[in-house]
């Protein structure tokens, strides 16, 4: 039977005209489970807990409704005249004025079996889930990328949570089977960038930390995976190796870390690295929120397209979606934990640190970063 499917965002071809993209698979099953109803009323109770929502299509939503609203016809009089398809048509109509009663008579056509309604249920209730957990990833993802908020931090965790709910019902909705995992390839990683805001920050943290490693010792929750630039990532480690192992700590004694580690290069003179790690400004714990901030909404992002790849892969069960997305998130929250520890109050049972106000943007060392630490971005 015909199909009206969406040309919206059709790509073309290169002569320029448009090519009419194919239906996706629920397209069909929607179809016949509703020619399954249209024929076979009594096959409502085979649904289950479908809703109308559940549809992709708004015209086929738009007859399922009209179907569980209207009494169903006695089998013996659906069988001798139309009347009842008729009345479908009419409720169904002023929220899908393009149906026609060709189109009801063309969906009866083109149903294999209506004994099998229950399985075209299921295929529409599964693609239905992987179109919302699709739906909250791209919001998880939109949302970790909007800085302009007063609060961008909190925003993406909310949104977090609101994937972590869609995951708990769906897994409710599916039962487990075999090979739980998704069989999508991973994504590749992608580079994290910064500004030059970004790349003083970082080094404001390197410089203070070396100056007051009291403050580093508390400071565990901040990991070197956090940082955008890898050199910064390893004098992180240089730093914190001393801190604690309890040696004594200033920019000589992380010149000799990094001698240790290979960090001295022609790329990366010492000089370089005394003037990276030489110039304090404000507090190494508001620094390190910073980096961390902006290593959860990085990581947030990657978390919602790692999801979304897997909602793109039709292969893809609706388990093996929950399963997948689930380990994703908890990726996140990995991070999340840490940023929880990092921005909690310091409980009233212990003494509080004196912790300093970040200083004016006077106070940090010059924009022009030296030269092996641009290398290294």
């Amino acid at each position: 039977m015909p199909h009206t499917p969406d040309t919206s965002d059709a790509p073309e071809d290169d002569d320029g005209l448009e090519r009419v993209r194919a239906p996706q698979p629920v397209y069909y099953a929607e179809q016949a489970l509703l020619g399954a109803l249209l024929l076979e009323p009594r096959r409502l109770a085979d649904t289950g807990t479908l809703t109308a929502g559940h549809f992709y299509n708004h015209s086929h939503a738009a007859l399922f409704t009209a179907i569980r609203t209207l009494p169903a016809p006695e089998p013996a009089d659906h069988a001798k005249d139309t009347a009842w398809l008729t009345k479908v048509l009419e409720h169904a109509r002023p929220k899908a004025r393009g149906l026609s009663a060709s189109y009801l008579h063309g969906l009866i056509q083109f149903c294999p079996q209506a004994k099998h309604a229950a399985a075209y249920a299921r295929m529409i209730r599964a693609d239905h889930a992987r179109r919302t957990l699709r739906l909250h990833a791209e919001r998880l993802a939109h949302t970790a990328a909007d800085t302009t908020g007063p609060n961008p931090t909190a925003a993406t965790l909310i949104q977090a949570d609101a994937l972590g709910r869609v995951l708990d019902d769906l897994a409710g909705q599916f039962a487990p089977h075999p090979g739980s995992l998704p069989r999508t390839p991973p994504i590749t990683a992608v580079a994290r960038h910064g500004s030059e805001e970004d790349l003083d920050e970082e080094r404001c943290l390197l410089a203070t930390a070396t100056a007051y490693p009291a403050e580093v010792q508390q400071m565990r929750w901040l990991a070197a995976e956090d940082f955008i630039w890898p050199l910064h990532a390893k004098l992180w480690q240089c730093v914190t190796t001393l801190v604690h192992r309890g040696d004594m700590v200033d920019p000589v004694t992380v010149l000799g870390e990094a001698q240790l580690r290979g960090l001295i290069t022609d790329a990366l003179t010492a000089r370089d690295l005394m003037a990276l790690v030489s110039t304090p400004a404000g507090s190494p714990e508001y620094w390190g929120e910073n980096v961390l901030r902006r290593a959860l909404l990085a990581r947030a992002h990657t978390v919602a397209t790692r999801i979304t790849a897997y909602t793109d892969d039709l292969a893809n069960t609706p388990h093996q979606l929950v399963t997948g997305s689930r380990r994703a998130l908890a990726d996140l929250n990995a991070l999340r934990t840490r940023w929880h520890h990092a921005t909690s109050p310091v409980p009233a049972t212990r003494p509080a640190r004196a912790r300093a106000t970040a200083a004016p943007r006077a106070g940090p060392p010059p924009t022009t970063a030296p030269p092996a630490a641009r290398l290294s971005r």
